[in-house]
């Protein structure tokens, strides 16, 4: 995979980030809410997580997506403030995220194999030709 952007990872990250979004807003109810959380990482986990380097401030950023989704799943759905309430909270912490891993995000060899840029510079960091 090579990002649009001339080699980093930022596009790869934003196309995560507008996953996570659009089924975050798609989410209807209960029938999925089990799957729901690892559904909204799941982008995430395969195009950017594997290719940075382990950063506890990204990964306490993904656990607050989990941990959001799963009360979003949670939220009964005749509740319907208390469900946009909990949907937006959703989508504040996967732009937390997503802020996290540009801010701290370093591409490491699997991720500078992968397009994201050079091993050892930052996810979100201008590409140099």
């Amino acid at each position: 995979m090579v990002p649009e952007d001339g080699g980093t990872g930022s596009a790869a990250l934003a196309r995560a980030a507008a996953s996570a979004r659009r089924r975050a807003a798609a989410f209807a109810g209960p029938a999925g809410k089990d799957a729901l959380p690892f559904a909204l990482v799941e982008a995430f986990d395969a195009q950017i997580r594997g290719h940075v380097e382990r950063d506890p401030r990204i990964e306490d950023e993904r656990d607050r997506v989990l941990i959001a989704a799963v009360k979003l799943a949670e939220t009964p759905p005749g509740e319907a403030e208390a469900v946009e309430a909990a949907r937006r909270h959703l989508e504040d912490a996967i732009d937390y995220l997503e802020q996290a891993v540009l801010r701290f995000g370093v591409v490491n060899r699997a991720g500078a194999r992968a397009g994201l840029g050079a091993a050892g510079i930052r996810i979100g960091a201008p590409h140099r030709a």
